[in-house]
């Protein structure tokens, strides 16, 4: 059993920023599942259905360790329900939207100023050190992403770019929170419950706008072709959902929220080769000398990062 003592005590550990990375690269997959789905479901219901695949597979994980939460403060416990509420749901709603509305590679390029905000959030909730070079790093890695979203061809202000501004937000301030769960609460159980608070957050968001029941909570398009919805559904909470929350959980037990938030850019590049592979647009040049320098830019954030880093403590039994 993990002790209260080593919980509470701040970890960081060279992997954690690359854990981050992968569980970030793995939520870009979603893009495949997710721009067909919108088609099918309003924003708010599909990700109430991406919450009840997740919780389901969670709960293996959440049922043996709910013992933990005796020793789980109530400040951590807040940051666990903003995290659930603000990233798992509002969040990935005003996502939706900003797909639906928008044009996704614009979406990409505004969802790229969420590790300011990350950075701002944390160095002000948490007085995160921030090391002389991080900032021309972290500035590189951000044009970076920009690059590859396809910046350099400008933007258009829409419903889009709006929606997208505020998810990055909510996400942004998200990574802030996880990282306050963290310190005090093991990865299963943290990811699990993170993804239960988000489901009773949309249960709430669907019964005030009375969407839990008939065809606006199962459509006519989902049940003209059941079988190939419920496989995107699938693929979309676990492959691009639960499994990359795990993976990002444990990266950010392991990392500073200012840190986490620029590999977390990683989604970024992985959302363009979805892109090229799945909808045949082709990679540029110049989109794959950015994505080079993205990953320059990204170790180059933790290289820096780690001379300001805490030691790392490792958990004792």
């Amino acid at each position: 059993m993990v002790s209260s003592r080593a919980l509470r005590t701040p970890r960081e550990h060279p992997i954690g920023p690359w854990l981050v990375a992968i569980g970030a690269g793995l939520w870009g997959t979603e893009i495949a599942w997710r721009l067909p789905l919108n088609d099918v479901f309003d924003p708010d219901v599909l990700v109430f259905w991406e919450h009840v695949i997740m919780v389901v597979c969670a709960l293996p994980l959440i049922l043996p360790r709910l013992g933990e939460l005796r020793r789980v403060s109530a400040r951590a416990l807040g940051w666990l329900v903003f995290s659930g509420v603000a990233g798992s749901a509002v969040g990935a709603i005003f996502l939706n939207l900003a797909f639906k509305h928008g044009n996704p590679t614009v979406v990409s390029v505004v969802l790229n100023v969420q590790p300011v905000l990350s950075t701002t959030a944390a160095w002000l909730l948490f007085g995160d050190r921030l090391a002389k070079r991080f900032y021309p790093w972290a500035l590189v890695a951000v044009i970076a992403g920009m690059v590859l979203a396809g910046m350099w061809k400008g933007l258009s202000i829409d419903a889009g770019v709006g929606y997208a501004l505020v998810c990055a937000l909510f996400w942004g301030l998200s990574t802030v929170a996880g990282r306050g769960v963290m310190v005090e609460m093991t990865m299963p159980l943290a990811a699990g419950l993170r993804v239960v608070v988000g489901l009773v957050a949309m249960a709430v968001i669907l019964a005030a706008r009375s969407k839990l029941g008939g065809d606006l909570l199962w459509p006519a398009a989902a049940a003209a072709d059941a079988t190939r919805v419920v496989t995107w559904l699938v693929l979309l909470a676990t492959l691009s959902g639960g499994v990359p929350l795990l993976i990002y959980f444990k990266g950010l037990e392991l990392t500073r929220a200012s840190t986490a938030g620029y590999f977390e850019m990683m989604q970024t590049l992985v959302s363009v080769v979805i892109s090229w592979w799945f909808f045949h647009n082709a990679l540029t040049w110049y989109e794959v000398i950015a994505a080079v320098v993205l990953v320059g830019a990204v170790a180059m954030v933790q290289r820096e990062q780690e001379r300001t880093a805490l030691p790392y403590v490792a958990a004792s039994a």
